[in-house]
């Protein structure tokens, strides 16, 4: 991811160039309906609203936010499906919904029924306890384990519980896993005590620098960006990971102008100092991490195509 993000970075000020032009080619034909598949008031869905705002400040367009949760985005999936694809129906997810989610739903639909637009910000996704655990590497979370402590592991999707269980049996033990609806749920729950470590995507970067959490391993990839001593999921026997990303979509068929409009608007956003979208991404996410047209179909169609290997390997 931090190369992604280095790219992103380089490619900006062109970026900014062709989103205004391409702006100035293509206008929406109404106000937007903003289908935010987060729950009201969340990091994700603060982010969704702050980029309307943004470009209704820009560029004048109008927004229509709109809550649409459940099924790990897969109810907003199914909305928005068969909307007007003139790029006045748009929605947020994240890349999981387009890859596990919709393979494990068998919904009768497929990324091929939608339109990629673009990404804003990845995960930070860790393996994460409490330091008062004692614990500084994974090593000592597997030590625990054999010498017969019942380890509750705490996580927020269905991806993640597969994740969880593909990592205690690539270790020699098995986790008590507990999911939950959302990080903060997580979090909360390691903080309390109820469970022991757990999956979080960023949440825990305060907890972290503050020497309260400890970040054992990355999720991703790549390394964690706060702690890239902490070995990845591959590291430790797992050949599936956590990487993902805030996703801009639309109904199959978007013609290419529109696309390429809201795309150019959306990153010139969320990669601009000063804006408001930027200031939460920066805060709670990282930075921006922009990806669009090809390489983001492809990044799409990837993560469909792996989440049928994850699903198996998980039903072993």
């Amino acid at each position: 991811m931090r190369a992604l993000l280095k790219s992103a970075a380089a490619a900006l000020t062109g970026l900014a160039l062709a989103g205004a032009a391409a702006a100035s080619d293509w206008t929406p034909p109404g106000p937007i309906k903003l289908m935010i598949a987060f729950a009201a008031g969340g990091g994700a869905d603060t982010q969704a609203r702050l980029i309307a705002e943004d470009l209704e400040a820009k560029l004048g367009w109008s927004f229509i936010p709109e809550q649409v949760t459940g099924k790990g985005g897969m109810n907003l999936a199914m909305a928005i499906k068969d909307m007007p694809n003139d790029g006045s129906v748009i929605g947020m997810v994240v890349t999981e919904t387009l890859g596990y989610n919709m393979a494990a739903a068998e919904a009768g639909v497929t990324p091929a029924d939608y339109t990629p637009i673009v990404t804003t910000a990845g995960f930070q996704m860790g393996v994460v306890a409490q330091s008062a655990k004692g614990w500084t590497s994974f090593a000592d979370v597997v030590a625990a384990a054999k010498d017969g402590a019942e380890l509750r592991f705490g996580t927020m999707s269905p991806k993640l519980t597969d994740l969880a269980y593909l990592l205690g049996k690539a270790q020699g033990v098995e986790f008590n896993i507990v999911q939950v609806r959302g990080g903060r749920a997580v979090m909360n729950g390691v903080n309390a005590g109820d469970m022991d470590l757990g999956f979080m995507a960023g949440i825990q970067t305060k907890g972290v620098a503050a020497g309260e959490l400890v970040n054992l391993a990355s999720a991703l990839s790549v390394p964690l960006n706060q702690t890239p001593e902490a070995p990845t999921l591959a590291d430790l026997g797992v050949d599936f990971n956590a990487d993902g990303y805030f996703l801009f979509i639309g109904p199959a068929g978007m013609p290419e102008d529109a696309r390429d409009a809201l795309a150019a608007a959306i990153a010139e956003a969320v990669s601009t100092e000063g804006m408001k979208s930027n200031g939460v991404i920066a805060k709670a996410f990282g930075g921006p991490a922009v990806i669009m047209g090809d390489e983001l179909s492809a990044l799409v169609a990837g993560d469909y195509e792996a989440a049928g290997a994850l699903l198996q390997a998980a039903s072993e």
